[in-house]
C-alpha cells in the first residue's frame, strides 16, 4: 500500500513496472481528501485502522507499506501499530515527530512550512481559513500550485518540476485532492504537529528509509533521526536530490518492498 502526502499524488510507476517487480499497489485517500470523508481529529496513527480494514475487505494478511513525505509517518504507523501484518515499511522524505528529542524540528524547512507548522501548533482556527483559501485557488487554477512553490524549490526540484508530464500530474492530483475542501491538508498539518499516536522505536519490522540531502520541504535530519531510532532501518542519503526527486525513487522503495 501506498500513502501520499494529499491524495494519490505520483508519478508512480507505471503497470508494466509493477508487473515486472511483482507488486499489486494499492492507494488510497486519507481522511478529507478527494472523495474520503474527514475525520477530525485523527492522529497519524489512524492510518492504521484504515489500512487494516481495507487489507481486511482485499483478504490481505501480509503486506508492505510504503509512504512519500506527509505519507511516511502514516506508513511508519501501519509498521508501528499492525506488526503482525506489515512485514516491511519504505518512508521517503518523512517528517519526524514534532517532539522529537534532541531534534531542531523547523532546522533547515522551508518558511512556507514553517509558517503553517506554527500556525498549527495554536490550533485549528489559526491555520483553517488560510488553508481553505489556497486550497480553493489550486482547485480552480492548479498552476498557481506550482507558481507558489516555485519561489523555493532547490535547483534540483526545479529542474523535476520542469518536465512538463510531471506537472501535469501534479496539477491533476492536487485537483483531485481539494476536489471538495482542504480538510485533508489542514488535518494533516495539524496531525504532524502533536502527538502522532505511536512511537517510532516500536516499529519493529524492516524498514526503508530515503531522503534527498537537499531536501527543504522535509529536512534531511528527519530521516537521520528516524533511522537512528527505528531498530535496524536502512538510511538511503541521495547527494544532491531534493524532496520532489523522491517521486524517481519510488521505484526502487517499491522494489525493496516486494523483497520481503
Amino acid at each position: 500500500m501506498h500513502g501520499t502526502p494529499g491524495s494519490r499524488v505520483g508519478p508512480l510507476p507505471r503497470s508494466t513496472v509493477l508487473y515486472h517487480l511483482g507488486v499489486h499497489l494499492i492507494s488510497f485517500d486519507r481522511p478529507g481528501y478527494g472523495s474520503s470523508d474527514r475525520l477530525p481529529g485523527r492522529q497519524v496513527a489512524a492510518a492504521a485502522l484504515d489500512v487494516r480494514t481495507i487489507a481486511d475487505r482485499l483478504g490481505l494478511d501480509r503486506f508492505a507499506v510504503v509512504g512519500r513525505s506527509g505519507g511516511g509517518p502514516h506508513a511508519l504507523a501501519c509498521a508501528a501499530l499492525l506488526p503482525d501484518r506489515v512485514h516491511r515499511v519504505a518512508a521517503l522524505v518523512s517528517l519526524a515527530p514534532h517532539d522529537a528529542e534532541g531534534l531542531d524540528w523547523y532546522a533547515g524547512m522551508t518558511a512556507s512550512n514553517i509558517r503553517d507548522y506554527r500556525a498549527a501548533e495554536r490550533g485549528h482556527q489559526r491555520i483553517a481559513a488560510a488553508m481553505e483559501q489556497r486550497a480553493r485557488r489550486i482547485r480552480d487554477d492548479p498552476a498557481t500550485l506550482l507558481a507558489g512553490l516555485r519561489r523555493e524549490l532547490s535547483g534540483t526540484d526545479q529542474l523535476v518540476v520542469a518536465d512538463s508530464e510531471f506537472r501535469r500530474m501534479l496539477q491533476s492530483n492536487y485537483r483531485e485532492a481539494f476536489r471538495r475542501n482542504a480538510d485533508g491538508w489542514i488535518d494533516d498539518v495539524l496531525a504532524f504537529t502533536t502527538d502522532w499516536g505511536f512511537r517510532t522505536q516500536d516499529v519493529g519490522t524492516p524498514t526503508w528509509i530515503w531522503h534527498g540531502a537537499d531536501d527543504q520541504f522535509s529536512p534531511v535530519d528527519h530521516s537521520r533521526w528516524l533511522a537512528a531510532r527505528i531498530p535496524g532501518a536502512t538510511f538511503f542519503l541521495e547527494p544532491g536530490a531534493s524532496h520532489f526527486n523522491s517521486f524517481r525513487a519510488l521505484t526502487p522503495a517499491l522494489r525493496w518492498a516486494a523483497g520481503g
